[in-house]
Parts: structure tokens; C-alpha cells; sequence
């Protein structure tokens, strides 16, 4: 299954699409100039297990690599996948602590 990720920043949020054009998740974050803070990340659960959170993951991480911003991830699903995924490390600020 294919999705497609954008960036919604009127809603200040990334959208996955599934191939209907649907909206099937999403991750929600703060921009204060080159700082962006992840603050939650949502799939709907008929795609739960299937890939769609990591996408979601990679896409708005490289989105932030590319513009040249530091990672403040807020949301535990991202904070967690970056730990599993250390090529992202760089961008990620660690000094924060993790809200539950």
C-alpha cells in the first residue's frame, strides 16, 4: 500500500493520504523558527501494523533534515522511533524530557 505525506501548515500538521486520497493519519507540531516540535502522531486504526506510522516518521524527519531544523519530539511514537533510527539523531534534540 502506497501513501502519500504532506504538509498542512495552516492545520500545522502532516497529512498521510492513503491511495484514495483519503486522510488516514497524521503527525500535529509547533514550528518556532528552524525549531519544530512533534507533538502527536494519529493513524487510523484500520492501518495500525502496516507501516504507516514509520512513513509518517521518515517523511516529516526528512522534511525537517532538508530545511535544515532541530527535532523536538514531544509525541512518545516519534521519540521512540528515533531512538530505534539513529541516522536522525543529529537533528533530534535530547535535552527535553519526554511527556506522557
Amino acid at each position: 500500500m502506497q501513501f502519500t505525506v504532506t504538509d498542512a501548515p495552516a492545520r500545522e500538521r502532516f497529512e498521510a493520504r492513503d491511495e484514495a486520497g483519503a486522510v488516514v493519519g497524521s503527525v500535529t507540531y509547533q514550528l518556532t523558527g528552524s525549531i519544530i516540535a512533534y507533538t502527536h502522531t494519529e493513524v487510523d486504526p484500520a492501518y495500525e501494523g502496516k507501516g504507516l506510522g514509520s512513513t509518517l516518521a521518515r517523511a516529516v524527519l526528512d522534511d525537517a533534515r532538508s530545511k535544515g531544523r532541530t527535532v523536538v519530539p514531544i509525541c512518545p511514537f516519534l521519540s521512540d522511533w528515533v531512538i530505534k533510527h539513529p541516522e536522525y539523531e543529529s537533528i533530534v534534540v535530547r535535552s527535553t524530557r519526554k511527556i506522557k
